[in-house]
């Protein structure tokens, strides 16, 4: 009885898979998957951005109360300047200083 089950449950499977449709992605979906990664990346640029403001504030909101008590502590590693991302530009327009292709 469990064999049936199991060969029945395997033969259940390899059909539905077999039915279902090749994946077909034309030019626009393929730009608009782009579009999508590109502000998906843009967006963790930002939030890596703000964890580091927030950290550099962090740190000093630190050194300033152990000051404050009379403590001496020193960075133990010199970090990075945070690196603000800018706005989103989409990779599908083209720069302003680019010439516009010719007909």
């Amino acid at each position: 009885m469990k064999r049936l089950l199991l060969v029945s449950a395997v033969f259940l499977a390899v059909t539905a898979h077999a039915k279902l449709p090749v994946l077909v992605m034309d030019d626009a979906a393929k730009a608009k998957a782009a579009e999508a990664k590109a502000k998906a990346d843009h967006g963790n640029k930002v939030g890596a951005y703000q964890l580091c403001k927030w950290q550099d504030r962090a740190a000093g909101n630190h050194f300033k109360n152990a000051s404050m008590a009379g403590k001496q502590v020193a960075p133990a590693v010199a970090t990075p300047p945070c690196a603000d991302p800018g706005p989103f530009v989409s990779p599908m327009v083209a720069p302003a200083g680019a010439a516009a292709p010719k007909s």
